[in-house]
């Protein structure tokens, strides 16, 4: 691991939501949930701050947003608007340094080694606010681990510094679920063994660990001492596109599920269109309700992905949607509830070179 290494980690507060409020003052101080109409078996893309204190979270059914949170103003994404508004975040971020590795549309990570970490932190803060009127939580650390987890503790608006002396006091109590690559399979898994903290990991005897999550298990120790050697890696041309939902209740309605696959499928020939890429792969990807024990990783819930090659690369939503449908209605579920639904797009090609490759001989 660098000894030199400074990293921050910003993310958006409410990002959908926020823009959506600071292009309507109407909405302000509102709770504003964007996705789809709870009539029409939509599901929750972000919300408002505001909304998210009625137990409205992202990935939620909207019926169920709408349930908690009465009042709620349900709004369409506008993902075109969102985009043009992250290509403007991410303009700002270059001024401070060309070293950034997006994670999504409203979260990077920045090296900034050799400067100031945290006077750059709050210099970018303040531009983003300053010029574009939203907010965003910044998490300074020598590791991308604890800067992300760092960019979490306060929001919204957070600025939050771990050092290496602040890490080692935080780290022993902190639950594993928080710990990079731990989802709820893992944490499960975890939770089995008597382990629920950081603290609980580390004085686990190391060979018994090893049987259970293979090589997973050093990496995890590394994590819970607040080691990490990963470096900030600028972004690379994407291989795939997707999007994917865990449900906060196992879903059985295979209507709603269709019809979520075909919002998927909107947005992922919104971000071809906007990369002049094409698709010739369509892969839809379901996470079951059921948990499998064994494995490098102790288990996880049961997941197949089931894909479908095109005659030709396509950017068309309707194209993507009517695959993925296809798709989904081939799978037999035996009884079973699904937990996670994605949905990806493979072999990807750049326009202009579709057209050549696909020109009649």
């Amino acid at each position: 691991m660098r000894k030199d290494l400074w990293v921050i980690h910003l993310d958006m507060d409410a990002f959908f939501a926020a823009v959506e409020q600071r292009d309507n003052p109407r909405l302000r101080g509102k709770p504003v949930i964007v996705g789809g109409s709870p009539g029409s078996r939509g599901v929750v893309s972000t919300c408002s701050y505001e909304a998210r204190r009625f137990g409205v979270r992202s990935a939620m059914p909207s019926r169920e947003a709408l349930r908690l949170c009465p009042q709620a103003i349900f709004i369409r994404p506008n993902h075109a608007k969102y985009a043009e508004v992250g290509r403007q975040v991410r303009a700002i971020m270059r001024r401070f340094t060309d070293v950034i590795q997006p994670l999504s549309i409203d979260e990077a990570f920045l090296d900034v080694s050799g400067q100031d970490a945290v006077r750059v932190a709050r210099e970018l803060k303040e531009a983003i606010r300053s010029e574009l009127k939203l907010t965003g939580s910044a998490g300074v650390s020598y590791c991308k681990f604890l800067a992300k987890l760092a960019s979490d503790m306060e929001k919204p608006d957070g600025l939050t510094v771990i050092t290496w002396e602040r890490a080692q006091e935080l780290l022993p109590t902190l639950p594993v679920r928080k710990l990079w690559g731990v989802g709820p399979a893992s944490e499960q898994a975890l939770n089995a063994l008597g382990i629920f903290t950081c603290g609980d990991l580390l004085a686990y005897d190391p060979e018994t660990l090893r049987k259970h999550f293979g090589k997973r298990a050093d990496e995890l120790v590394q994590l819970a001492r607040g080691i990490d050697p990963r470096p900030v890696v600028p972004h690379r041309e994407a291989k795939s596109i997707g999007e994917e939902n865990t449900f906060p209740v196992d879903q059985t309605d295979r209507e709603y599920l269709a019809g979520l696959l075909e919002r998927y499928a909107d947005d992922l020939a919104r971000e071809l269109q906007r990369q002049g890429l094409a698709a010739r792969t369509v892969t839809v990807k379901i996470k079951w309700n059921v948990f499998v024990e064994g494995g490098a990783r102790g288990g996880d819930f049961l997941q197949i992905t089931r894909g479908q090659t095109l005659p030709m690369p396509t950017d068309d939503a309707r194209t993507i949607g009517r695959a993925a449908r296809e798709i989904f209605t081939r799978v037999e579920w035996e009884g079973r509830k699904i937990r996670l639904l994605g949905l990806s797009v493979h072999n990807l090609v750049k326009r202009g070179e579709l057209v050549q490759a696909y020109l009649p001989i």
